[in-house]
């Protein structure tokens, strides 16, 4: 039961992390895995600083230890010169002071001599691991920077891939169903085409109706009326006719004037014969 409760725990797992996966913008994810790089860089940065700070403690310890060691050895060599004098003077007391003086000089030389050598070898490890420490900071600062690098370069490709699926949609759009609530290219056109030939064949049936043929005769009575009437001022004015109206009056008075019916050609009429010339008639004597 628990083996399998683990499992099935497991999987929720693996597929809710596949499902953020599929919708995380990977420009988020880009910035998150930089941020992540640059925190790491500056924990490492960080104990690499206190690896070089203890190898400094450790030089700086080793150095208070080497002066200590100087001094005791000047006082234990001055204890001992001491302790000659006294007792080449014949004075054993001073003799024995200087000597104990100098013996401890010596012992507290010896444990200083171990320390040192303690220390030594605790600043070379703290040496080593300082500069392997400098050495990670440096590879990790290269890497850093490249993965700075090769951001701009992802951050461009993403841009170019976005740019290249809203192309794809655009595209598919124009000859595919893209929802219910959106109509395609396709469709609009051909409800636009629909509709324009639905109101040019209303328009060619209005053209060819009595009613617009009436339409046509009113508005060709009215300019001849108005011409008729230009015609009359312009004569009280006494000014000539103008070329222009008479020219008009006699194309709406065709467009209004009836055809007439085709008849076929009269036959000529038969002309009369000839008669003859009287003859003259002779004169007398």
């Amino acid at each position: 039961m628990f083996k399998s409760m683990k499992r099935w725990w497991k999987y929720l797992t693996a597929k809710v992390n596949s499902s953020f996966n599929e919708k995380a913008d990977p420009k988020v994810q880009l910035e998150q895995a930089i941020g992540e790089a640059q925190d790491q860089h500056r924990r490492l940065r960080e104990q690499a600083a206190n690896v070089i700070a203890n190898q400094k403690q450790t030089e700086m310890r080793l150095n208070r230890q080497m002066t200590e060691y100087e001094k005791l050895t000047a006082n234990t060599k001055q204890a001992v010169l001491m302790a000659d004098e006294a007792l080449n003077a014949g004075n054993t007391a001073k003799a024995t002071e200087y000597g104990t003086a100098a013996e401890a000089f010596a012992n507290r030389l010896i444990g200083l001599e171990h320390e040192i050598d303690e220390t030594k070898a605790l600043a070379l490890q703290s040496t080593q691991a300082s500069e392997q420490a400098k050495a990670a900071v440096s590879q990790n600062s290269a890497a850093l920077q490249q993965k700075l690098a090769e951001r701009q370069k992802l951050l461009s490709q993403l841009d170019q891939a976005k740019m290249q699926e809203q192309m794809n949609t655009a595209m598919a759009s124009i000859g595919e169903t893209v929802g219910e609530d959106v109509p395609t290219f396709n469709e609009v056109r051909d409800k636009i085409e629909a509709r324009y030939a639905k109101a040019k064949g209303m328009s060619e049936l209005t053209g060819e109706s009595v009613e617009s043929r009436m339409l046509e005769v009113e508005s060709a009575s009215m300019n001849m009326e108005a011409q008729a009437r230009l015609s009359e001022i312009r004569s009280q004015l006494g000014l000539a006719p103008s070329a222009v109206d008479g020219q008009q009056l006699l194309a709406e008075a065709a467009a209004l004037k009836p055809e007439p019916a085709t008849e076929p050609a009269a036959e000529p009429a038969a002309q009369p014969a000839t008669e003859p010339a009287a003859a003259p008639q002779p004169q007398d004597g």
